[in-house]
């Protein structure tokens, strides 16, 4: 009787400290995880909406017939070589929201050659593209080594070919990380060789030049060729959503790529 008062008053005591323990103590918060996993259902199902809608947004008529913005990024030299052995440097170009690369120049040290050419729309109020070359680094990220802005030549627009080197900053200061030679024209081009679309995500640092970074975008794709969609597969989809718009249906099967199962997810996703 004496034990079973003694451990009656420690429970007491413990209450006094502690209070009582609610029932889902230590217990896993279900709604929280609910909620995480429907905000990323919904995040997967907004990304898939904007890719559809990107894609339907660039299947214009006549597209391929517009005059088009030429760029050829052809070399660099550049004033010190940043690589602890060697250096292998790439360009970034943004032109308005499209974000091109050209091929990785392997240890091109100060002096790398890309000879790469970009072909785009020249979207309404852009008059300058922005470059930047980055050392592509294997166990770390790229490195950005130099930028420039460089103004779109007035020139170019009455059927004149630009060949010229700009000045680059960089670590050695404004207009001192040595020069790059790009040549710009403009006009309807006689194929379409168009680097395809990146994702881009912003350098951590512009040493110094904060205005220069770049915003995550999703790039826009320049004329896409109709891809081959089987009917059967487009028609069986729209039948398992009767209730949403058969273009709607169409715009992300196409945007997937034709893949039924992938269109199936994505409007389920978005249904929900």
């Amino acid at each position: 009787m004496a034990s079973t008062t003694s451990r009656t008053n420690e429970e007491r005591r413990k209450r006094v400290y502690v209070g009582d323990l609610p029932k889902d103590f230590l217990r896993l918060d279900v709604i929280a995880l609910n909620e995480t996993s429907a905000k990323q259902q919904q995040e997967a199902a907004d990304q898939q909406a904007a890719l559809a809608l990107q894609q339907a947004l660039t299947s214009v008529p006549g597209d391929r017939d517009r005059n088009r913005l030429n760029i050829t990024v052809v070399q660099a030299r550049l004033a010190k070589n940043y690589g602890l052995t060697r250096m292998d440097p790439y360009v970034r170009l943004r032109v308005g929201h499209c974000v091109y690369e050209t091929q990785t120049d392997t240890n091109g040290g100060k002096t790398p050659k890309w000879n790469k050419t970009v072909q785009t729309l020249l979207p309404d109020g852009v008059n300058q593209i922005h470059v930047e070359i980055f050392d592509e680094c294997s166990f770390k990220m790229d490195e950005l080594i130099a930028w420039t802005t460089v103004p779109i030549p007035l020139q170019i627009f009455k059927g004149v070919t630009i060949e010229q080197w700009y000045n680059l900053t960089g670590k050695q200061g404004p207009n001192q990380e040595g020069t790059i030679a790009i040549i710009m024209s403009y006009g309807v081009p006689p194929s379409l060789g168009l680097v395809p679309p990146v994702m881009m995500m912003p350098p951590i640092s512009k040493y110094g030049d904060p205005s220069a970074g770049l915003t995550p975008i999703y790039v826009q794709p320049s004329a896409p060729q109709p891809l081959p969609l089987n009917p059967e597969d487009l028609k069986q989809v729209q039948d398992m959503f009767p209730n949403m718009d058969k273009e709607t249906v169409k715009t992300v099967f196409e945007a997937n790529n034709g893949n039924k199962d992938l269109t199936v997810n994505s409007l389920l996703q978005m249904v929900e």
